[in-house]
């Protein structure tokens, strides 16, 4: 199961702000996430017949590109392993389990659990307890997948980058890339599947942008689609931040540390989950929300 593609990313820069921008990322960047200032024929060397209208791009060559869906399910199967490691070698407590039930609200699991933590982004308005009473705001994302028909010699190279504009590329192979993304906000279409017209529309969207970074993309053809439901976090002055903390209150009755949100993730979820599931982790096993950053938890204090 591939869930990884090391590949590197480019972004050319598009305007003068957008250059300062990037050139100010690049100074701050941390060692161990290089992000490189290149100028155009540098990026052209990287992916040839690219279009750099500032004659500038910024090069991250340890980025890498992710499958969500594959990373989630290779994450369990790792999860499960090393807690069955450290069982065998003699470690007591260290068990994962999978279990596939339908509830019809967060009390139905009272009794069974000593902590229950909502993860379940754009979906978690459906848990009566939580409908109507979370900050986040619905953005559906359409995905178009491309292959290069049989024939075509101009292939993308196997070693570039995939590219990151006002659309992205995200390669797969040399004749497979996906482009994306749409942004529908409060949308209510929580299907991955696209529809013929959607992904039309997504097409008229999404082919102009990236063809002006990549023109050899209008030698690619349309194969399908797929979309999500992004479940974006509210934005305060600190920015957009996931949205954490301690739910007992809104689900009533005597509890204390036992319901909990891990929610409004985003667009970023790949980049915030494992810091934040570390901490949410270490919350609700010492039953202190104190642990959480309080930009991520001062949600609680607007409700209602």
């Amino acid at each position: 199961m591939e869930f990884i593609h090391f590949r590197g990313i480019l972004k050319p820069a598009v305007s003068l702000k957008h250059l300062n921008v990037l050139n100010e990322n690049a100074q701050k960047c941390l060692a161990s996430c290089k992000i490189e200032s290149i100028d155009g024929e540098a990026a052209q060397n990287l992916v040839p017949n690219l279009c750099v209208p500032m004659n500038s791009a910024f090069y991250m060559p340890e980025a890498i590109n992710v499958h969500p869906q594959h990373y989630l399910k290779a994450l369990f199967l790792a999860s499960e392993h090393l807690a069955k490691d450290l069982s065998a070698s003699g470690v007591k407590g260290k068990e994962l389990r999978l279990h596939r039930i339908s509830i019809n609200n967060l009390r139905d699991l009272a009794g069974e659990y000593s902590a229950v933590i909502v993860c379940l982004g754009a979906r978690a308005v459906f848990l009566p307890e939580l409908s109507g009473k979370l900050p986040l705001r619905t953005c559906r994302g359409v995905i178009a997948h491309l292959q290069l028909p049989d024939g075509t010699s101009e292939v993308y190279p196997d070693h570039s980058p995939s590219l990151l504009s006002d659309a992205w590329l995200a390669v797969r192979g040399p004749r497979n890339l996906y482009l994306g993304s749409t942004w529908e906000w409060n949308s209510g279409n929580y299907s991955p599947d696209v529809p013929l017209e959607e992904a039309s529309k997504a097409l008229r969207e999404l082919l102009p942008k990236a063809s002006a970074m990549y023109p050899l993309l209008k030698n690619w053809a349309f194969t399908g689609a797929s979309a999500g439901l992004r479940a974006m976090p509210p934005l305060t002055p600190h920015g957009s931040l996931p949205v954490l903390g301690c739910i007992d209150d809104f689900v009533g009755g005597n509890h204390r540390c036992k319901y909990w949100l891990f929610g409004g993730l985003g667009a970023r979820g790949l980049l915030y989950h494992g810091w934040l599931g570390k901490l949410m982790a270490q919350a609700v096993v010492s039953c202190n929300e104190n642990i959480l950053p309080s930009e991520l938890t001062s949600w609680r204090n607007k409700k209602g």
